[in-house]
């Protein structure tokens, strides 16, 4: 999965005169909209590659170095050769970013570009600033600017101590959650969720009310993050009463991330009856992260019958989460017979998370064995592992004759062997398969070794961040 923000990245900084102002990038705003509604960013390639071509190697590098992948290796900096090698390993050299504090003299260059009109300079200026966690002269000179007059100047400090999240502007940072600006108000209650530091709670929670969505929504991200149950009562009237839907939403994580028992209920209505699909499914999410079994029933209905996706998803991760075996009958039906193939793998999934072993596999479940991804099929072949229900055989039979993909078999051949299914024959086409892996999850499963690949991981969405 590519990291969108690199592309969008390298879009805004890269052109073929060095760097873009803010007022030159609003012809690729739309291009990079962050897909609320499709679940995936789009990108003018064609005006990537038009700026990128003789930009300044500084910024070249920068900009190439932030398009990556998730996971491990996901900068991709142990390649042996690229394109840009020797730019992109001179410009390391010199940066050193992680390995020490700049400068004095770049330091102050750094705090100058704070004050540039070009909001592309003052962007990549707090930035590199934010790389030097907790250094005292960056942090002095973020807190000074703070009380500067010019209110974009105030907004720019915040979002910098935010990044380098210095405990001395702990104070200062309250102070300034009464600015007349909302983006400093906002920058702010992010910057003291970072730092989180107790006394900045109350002060926190009296912006739950501000006029502004942006600073509330802050507000609440940043007391979810500080995690104390005195927010509870607060988060569940934001839940029950905000009229922005992203305020709502950050409110449910913050509940979710709290583990607040007492906010089930809440949590409940709101998936069953808030009009925002990305509210109902941050509740689901929480749902789950309480894993409080009397949700359940609310989070089946939501799981079979919501018209959003990710809703139904989320729902479905849920009810895996908090692993109650009398989920096993409705997740074997949406594994089986949901529209969408996300939704169908990961109530596969949620089935071999509901340590159900010796229990019936749900028709569904066996369903999902023939199912067009390979990536269902595979979580459902693990499922069916985990149950290690003999009656699965003759599915589980059928499915090895026609699985083509390696993790495919090698599931199916560890749901076998769970299974029950060790007779003569099938052991020795296994062992005397052509293909060193499945001859040793044929080894393995015959050791008694259930746990190993593939183990299907979902990813719980949303992301259990605001």
């Amino acid at each position: 999965m590519h990291r969108i923000m690199g592309f969008a990245v390298a879009a805004m900084l890269i052109s073929s005169s060095g760097v873009r102002s803010a007022a030159a990038t609003s012809e690729y705003s739309g291009e990079l909209a962050f897909g609320a509604t499709q679940g995936a960013a789009t990108l003018d390639v064609t005006a990537l590659l038009a700026s990128a071509r003789g930009a300044p190697p500084m910024i070249c590098a920068l900009a190439a170095q932030s398009v990556r992948r998730w996971g491990w290796g996901g900068d991709w900096n142990d390649a042996p050769s690229t394109p840009l090698r020797a730019i992109v390993s001179a410009v390391n050299d010199r940066l050193s970013l992680n390995s020490g504090n700049l400068p004095p003299e770049d330091i102050e260059r750094l705090m100058s570009g704070l004050a540039s009109d070009d909001a592309c300079v003052k962007e990549l200026a707090v930035r590199v600033l934010g790389t030097q966690r907790d250094h005292e002269p960056v942090s002095r000179g973020l807190i000074v600017r703070l009380a500067n007059n010019d209110a974009s100047m105030r907004e720019v400090a915040a979002l910098g101590l935010g990044f380098t999240e210095p405990a001395a502007a702990t104070d200062p940072l309250i102070r300034a959650l009464r600015d007349a600006a909302p983006a400093v108000r906002a920058n702010s209650a992010w910057a003291l969720g970072r730092i989180e530091d107790g006394r900045a709670l109350r002060p926190l929670v009296a912006l739950f009310t501000d006029d502004a969505p942006m600073v509330r929504e802050a507000a609440i991200a940043a007391a979810g993050h500080m995690e104390s149950t005195t927010t509870i009562s607060a988060l569940i009237r934001v839940v029950r009463q905000d009229n922005a839907p992203s305020v709502r939403r950050v409110a449910a994580w913050a509940l979710g991330n709290i583990e607040s028992r007492e906010a089930v209920q809440e949590l409940t209505r709101a998936l069953s009856q808030d009009s925002d699909a990305r509210v109902r499914e941050m509740a689901a999410w929480a749902l789950g992260n309480i894993e409080d079994r009397s949700a359940n029933a609310a989070l089946g209905t939501a799981a079979r019958s919501d018209a959003d996706d990710k809703v139904r998803e989320t729902a479905v991760w849920a009810l895996g989460n908090i692993e109650d075996r009398g989920s096993l009958e409705i997740l074997g039906q949406i594994a089986g017979s949901d529209r969408s193939t996300r939704v169908r793998g990961t109530a596969a999934w949620a089935i071999g998370q509901l340590d159900a072993e010796g229990m019936h596999a749900p028709a569904g479940l066996l369903q999902a064995l023939k199912d067009e991804s390979t990536d269902t099929r595979v979580k459902a072949a693990w499922a069916l592992g985990e149950l290690g229900d003999i009656n699965a055989l003759p599915a589980i039979r059928e499915a090895m004759r026609v699985e083509k993909s390696d993790e495919g078999q090698r599931a199916l051949i560890r749901a076998l062997m769970a299974s029950g299914g060790r007779s003569e024959a099938e052991l020795t086409n296994l062992l005397n398969s052509s293909d060193p892996r499945v001859r040793e999850a044929a080894v393995r499963g015959l050791a008694g070794k259930r746990s190993f690949n593939p183990w299907p991981w979902p990813w719980p969405r949303p992301r259990p961040y605001p």
